[in-house]
C-alpha cells in the first residue's frame, strides 16, 4: 500500500475528502459548529409547558385539589351561640350576683369573648345610676342597667384595655349630664354606654357593636347574639367570621384600664 491514500469521488462507498479536515495527525483544530446552537432557556421552558400540559390533562384532579389549599378557609361560625358567662372565678355569673360584686363606679375592665375567641366585649353594670341618667338601652336586670360592647375600637381597632370605660369623674370631661363613658385613649373616640354605645367623639363614626343578653330562669347570663343595630366588630368582614367561636361558656377576665384624659377632641 503506498504511504498516501486517495479515493476519488468514483470510489463506491466514499465521498469525496474534505479538505477542512486535512491537518496532521494530533494537532488540535477547532472546527465551526455545522448546526445551530441550541437556546437552553427556550428548551428548559419548552419542557417545564410540556410537563404542565401532562399534569393538567393526566391530574387535573390532583392539581385542582392542590390548588384550593392557596386560598386558606375562612374560620368562624354560621350563627350566634348561647353562651353563659362565667365569673372571673369560674363559677356561673347570675345578674344578682353582677349587681352585688360590679357597680358603676368598678375601676377594673371586665371582659368576655364573644362569638369569637378574638372579640373581646366588656360587660358593665351601671347602676345605681347618675341623677339625670334614667335609662340603660337594651341593658338587663333589675333594673336593667347590665349592658355589654365590643372592646375594640371602631376607628382603628384599638382592643381593651388601650380603649377602656371610664366611671363617673375619672375625667373632668362629661356630655350633658354623662360623666362616664368608653374611650379610647389611641385617638380620642368616646362612646355612650347608656346609648347602644353611640358616639360621643371621633374619629369613629360608627357605635361599638353591643351584645344581647338574655337572663334565663335561674338568673344566669348568656350572650345570644348582637344587637340589629351593630356594624360589624371592627377588624372582621363578618362577626361571625375570622376565628374560631367561643362554644358552651366565656369567663370574665379582669384587666386593668388604660386612662388618658388628654386627647378627647376638641
Amino acid at each position: 500500500m503506498s504511504g498516501s491514500f486517495d479515493c476519488s469521488a468514483s470510489c463506491p462507498g466514499f465521498e469525496g475528502r474534505n479538505p477542512a479536515f486535512e491537518f496532521p495527525v494530533g494537532q488540535v483544530r477547532r472546527v465551526a459548529a455545522t448546526e445551530p446552537e441550541v437556546d437552553e432557556t427556550k428548551r428548559n421552558f419548552l419542557k417545564l409547558a410540556a410537563v404542565a400540559g401532562v399534569l393538567g390533562v393526566g391530574v387535573g384532579g390532583v392539581v385542582g385539589g392542590t390548588l384550593q389549599y392557596v386560598q386558606p378557609p375562612v374560620v368562624g361560625l354560621t350563627s350566634y351561640p348561647r353562651t353563659q358567662l362565667l365569673d372571673v372565678d369560674g363559677s356561673p355569673l347570675t345578674v344578682t350576683k353582677f349587681q352585688t360584686e360590679y357597680t358603676i363606679g368598678t375601676g377594673e375592665l371586665l371582659l368576655f369573648n364573644y362569638p369569637l375567641r378574638n372579640e373581646p366585649n366588656f360587660l358593665l353594670n351601671l347602676s345605681p345610676l347618675p341623677s339625670g341618667v334614667t335609662s340603660v338601652l337594651n341593658g338587663v336586670g333589675t333594673p336593667p342597667t347590665i349592658v355589654a360592647f365590643s372592646a375594640i375600637c371602631q376607628h382603628l381597632g384599638c382592643p381593651a384595655p388601650a380603649i377602656s370605660y371610664y366611671p363617673p369623674t375619672t375625667c373632668s370631661k362629661k356630655f350633658g349630664n354623662l360623666s362616664f363613658y368608653i374611650h379610647c385613649s389611641c385617638h380620642g373616640s368616646t362612646y355612650d354606654v347608656t346609648n347602644g354605645a353611640s358616639n360621643l367623639t371621633g374619629p369613629a363614626v360608627l357605635p361599638l357593636p353591643q351584645v344581647i343578653l338574655q337572663p334565663d330562669g335561674s338568673g344566669n347570663i348568656f350572650a345570644t347574639g348582637m344587637t340589629p343595630s351593630s356594624p360589624t366588630v371592627n377588624g372582621h368582614l363578618n362577626t361571625l367570621q375570622g376565628d374560631y367561636g367561643v362554644g358552651d361558656t366565656s369567663q370574665l377576665a379582669s384587666e386593668a384600664p388604660v386612662i388618658l384624659c388628654s386627647n378627647f377632641p376638641s
